[in-house]
């Protein structure tokens, strides 16, 4: 399951990372169209509360090697999609930190690297 789940993860993180550092997408004009759209917002709270939700429910493995990553993500997102449905207002706190796509673009395609590696190296 943590083979699956990392090669799930490498992909969407380089494909997101690559599409930053193109100019494909923007972080900030995201976080704008979340706090203009209540119904954007719902649903991808709702995404990521479920899909949270299922990495939690078959992967919640708390161990000291590379494998906590997994349990780790599935938290945050679940905690993400929570944030999003309760209070949707909170996402404009978050606005600052997206100023530099290309930085989070880098970071993106680190951790899609990272879990590869993990997910299709192993």
């Amino acid at each position: 399951m943590s083979i699956f789940i990392a090669k799930i993860i490498a992909l969407l993180y380089l494909a997101a990372g690559v599409a930053a550092l193109r100019g494909v997408i923007d972080f900030r004009k995201i976080v704008d169209d979340y706090t203009k759209s209540p119904a954007f917002t719902l649903m991808s709270g709702l995404f990521a509360l479920i899909v949270g939700m299922i990495i939690i429910r078959y992967h919640n493995i708390w161990v000291k090697d590379w494998t906590v990553l997994i349990t780790l993500i599935g938290w945050a997102s679940a905690i993400k999609g929570v944030l999003f449905i309760a209070f949707p207002d909170s996402l404009k706190l978050f606005k600052g930190m997206y100023k530099n796509t290309k930085a989070w673009g880098i970071l993106l395609l680190l951790i899609g690297l990272l879990f590869g590696y993990f997910g299709f190296m192993l």
